[in-house]
């Protein structure tokens, strides 16, 4: 029986170790107020196209592998890619989307029909009305349909994301970057995790020129010390008591 137990121990322990290292665990924070957890953020494995969210914790557990791009985002907030060089867990702190906002012309804004009779001289009753009346329940409210908008939204936000991020992921990578700039070697992994474009900057300039942009980022890397290359570990090395 025991000889039995320890088999199946042999067995199951190399299925277990293969699916911890098939797998990114981590969490997402708010980068302005870093003890705020994110929950419903969407991670995304531009590389597989499997997508998860975060639970209220802010939480996620996702398939990946050494070499997968990985976008981390949520609505309100700018998106963050990460190219896995490995698959410890790793922190993720989102910073907060600013928008502008465009200039409204009053002049040429038409005045819905839903407003009714208001400023009507005839005062013809109003398109449409709220029925209160008894017969019909009182006044009725389709308390549903925001948050159907809502999610409808946001599942759209989630699309425009992921076309962006895989027109990046093509016209950004070590063959493109190689052809444009001759760079060999083992830093254009830390050069692209440093320089990868964002989305806000792809969607501000349409159509976005990478070949410049390669360029120019790449004349802004050499500038760096050797040792700010590359991205800094999420990690924080535990410390012996």
């Amino acid at each position: 029986m025991l000889k039995k137990l320890i088999l199946i121990l042999f067995l199951v322990a190399p299925i277990k170790i293969w699916a911890q290292n098939n797998t990114l665990t981590g969490n997402i924070f708010d980068n302005e107020n870093r003890a705020t957890s994110l929950e419903g953020a969407s991670i995304k494995n531009l590389s597989t196209r499997a997508l998860v969210l975060t639970n209220k914790d802010g939480h996620f557990a996702i398939p990946a592998k050494i070499g997968d791009l990985i976008s981390f985002g949520m609505v309100g907030y700018q998106t963050d890619t990460v190219y896995l060089t490995n698959l410890f867990p790793k922190n993720i702190y989102l910073r907060v989307q600013v928008n502008s906002l465009n200039t409204v012309d009053i002049n040429s804004t038409k005045l819905s029909p839903m407003l009714g009779n208001l400023g009507n001289p005839d005062n013809k009753p109003p398109t449409r009305q709220l029925d209160y009346s008894k017969e019909k329940g009182g006044l009725r409210l389709n308390l549903g349909y925001g948050k159907w908008r809502k999610e409808k939204l946001k599942i759209q936000e989630l699309n425009e994301q992921e076309n962006y991020q895989e027109e990046i992921t093509k016209n950004f990578n070590e063959q493109t970057i190689k052809s444009t700039l001759k760079f060999e070697g083992a830093d254009i992994k830390n050069f692209i995790d440093l320089f990868r474009p964002t989305v806000d900057q792809v969607k501000a300039e349409r159509p976005f020129n990478y070949s410049y942009y390669i360029v120019k980022a790449y004349h802004a890397w050499l500038k760096l010390p050797l040792d700010q290359r590359k991205l800094p570990s999420l990690i924080k090395p535990k410390t012996s008591n």
